[in-house]
């Protein structure tokens, strides 16, 4: 046996991240013989089909072995792109050229990131109007500007009032495309996400698309705990949600599944529409509601009757906090945002299906995830359990502490329709270093540094 024995770790991690091509040969994974467990996802001209763990005991992983583990849990994806191909249905239709985009980028203080996240974005290619926009939304540091300095064509903003509603809420109003892209700073998107991304706007009754979110590293406890924990991703089958689905929902409407604004984009039309609006800044990060001011605001868009696509061959790459301390944090953060959620969608929408939520189904699922651990079935962590529970118990008065700043610090700028916007020259200052991107995205040698550190392909 290569490396260290199997009883000699108790843990199942770290786990390998690895990444094979069904259009090369599908060679044996020799680096991961640090790692008892390996996650390869499976791609096809940049699609990833889906994922298969392998417990390699810190061993190599044979040809033979890699093949036979796809065949077994991937048989169906592959067969299916395979007939998609021959029907010649893999390619769906393409968003006119014309249609513009503005990608925002809130950020604050993670220079680094923020490099990978740009480096990554140059390397694209669009055919379209391209503008990035990046929002310092803890302005007077260095690290922000520095790191933005070097990409000319980026726009940079500042939004002095904290919290993550806030600062993307300033970038959407200043943005000028007519799809507005939502990634966060510590993502890192692939070739040919883009276009990929804002392909299902060619269908009129479409105003919001989000993307898979995949894990580029799972090296620490932290790491793996939050992909058992749900992670940001929601699978590998494309679905979509509309107004109609929004009223046969009996209980609280789950739009917590149908994605995250670390990986979305919206038609700019919904942001001056009163009905929807932009993103409620009582919620989200920054804020004591920690979270899920992008579900309220699928809740809008559905409510307003319009269709949300889940696209996943539009994924991202993310990097997971790494250590216990931080992910306790997200996940009491994540769980008091969720509470706040149903309480706004209960006191704001007046939506009583609210109530199924907090009273039944949720006290309900932290019994029976309670019961499956101390019966062994599970290995997720109590404490990790009784954070969440903590952190929605936490929920109410968190809600009431956002509001409450909110009427402090005032609400956002409001988002005028397209029509109405001023053009703005590129260099053009409102209180803020601003350099418009007005050529199409286009691969550039300067990226490839920030993409050898993603999770690295197979052989």
């Amino acid at each position: 046996m290569t490396g260290r024995s199997a009883a000699s770790r108790p843990h199942d991690w770290p786990i390998a991240v690895r990444v094979v091509d069904l259009g090369r040969p599908l060679n044996g994974l020799e680096d991961v013989v640090a790692y008892p467990r390996t996650r390869v996802f499976v791609q096809d001209e940049g699609i990833v089909l889906g994922s298969v763990d392998i417990q390699n005991l810190w061993q190599a992983v044979s040809g033979v072995r890699l093949r036979d583990a796809l065949a077994n849990g991937l048989a169906y994806a592959v067969l299916r792109r395979n007939l998609e191909r021959r029907l010649g249905s893999v390619h769906q239709a393409a968003l006119t050229a014309d249609v513009s985009v503005s990608i925002v980028i809130p950020t604050r203080d993670r220079a680094e990131d923020l490099r990978r996240c740009l480096a990554a974005l140059q390397a694209q290619e669009s055919p379209r109007r391209v503008e990035i926009i990046v929002v310092d939304n803890r302005p007077g540091g260095l690290a922000t500007p520095q790191t933005c300095a070097a990409f000319p064509r980026v726009l940079l903003l500042t939004e002095a009032r904290p919290g993550l509603s806030y600062a993307r809420n300033a970038g959407f109003a200043a943005a000028t495309g007519d799809v507005l892209v939502a990634i966060d700073d510590d993502v890192t998107v692939p070739a040919g996400w883009l276009e990929r991304l804002i392909a299902p706007f060619v269908r009129p009754e479409v105003m919001a698309v989000t993307g898979h979110v995949l894990p580029v590293e799972l090296e620490t406890e932290s790491q793996c705990r939050f992909e058992a924990y749900g992670g940001l991703g929601k699978g590998f089958t494309r679905f979509e949600v509309d107004g109609a689905w929004f009223r046969s929902v009996r209980g609280a409407v789950p739009t917590w599944h149908l994605g995250a604004t670390a990986n979305a984009a919206f038609r700019a039309s919904i942001f001056p529409d009163a009905a929807i609006g932009l993103l409620d800044e009582a919620l989200g990060a920054g804020m004591p509601t920690g979270c899920s001011e992008d579900t309220y605001l699928f809740y809008r868009i559905l409510k307003a009757g319009h269709t949300i696509v889940y696209e996943p061959s539009a994924w991202v790459w993310h990097r997971h906090r790494r250590d216990m301390a931080a992910l306790e944090q997200q996940i009491h953060s994540y769980s008091r945002g969720h509470v706040a959620y149903h309480l706004t969608t209960l006191m704001r929408d007046r939506d009583p299906r609210a109530l199924v939520r907090l009273g039944w189904s949720l006290p309900k699922s932290y019994l029976w995830r309670a019961y499956a651990r101390l019966r062994g079935r599970s290995d997720y962590p109590l404490r990790l359990i009784l954070t969440e529970v903590s952190g929605n118990l936490a929920g109410p008065w968190a809600l009431w502490r956002s509001r409450r700043r909110v009427r402090r610090l005032g609400r956002s700028a409001p988002c005028l329709a397209r029509d109405c916007r001023a053009p703005r020259a590129t260099g053009e200052s409102t209180g803020t270093h601003a350099v418009q991107m007005e050529s199409p995205l286009t691969e550039s040698p300067a990226s490839q540094p920030a993409l050898a550190s993603l999770a690295r392909p197979a052989g």
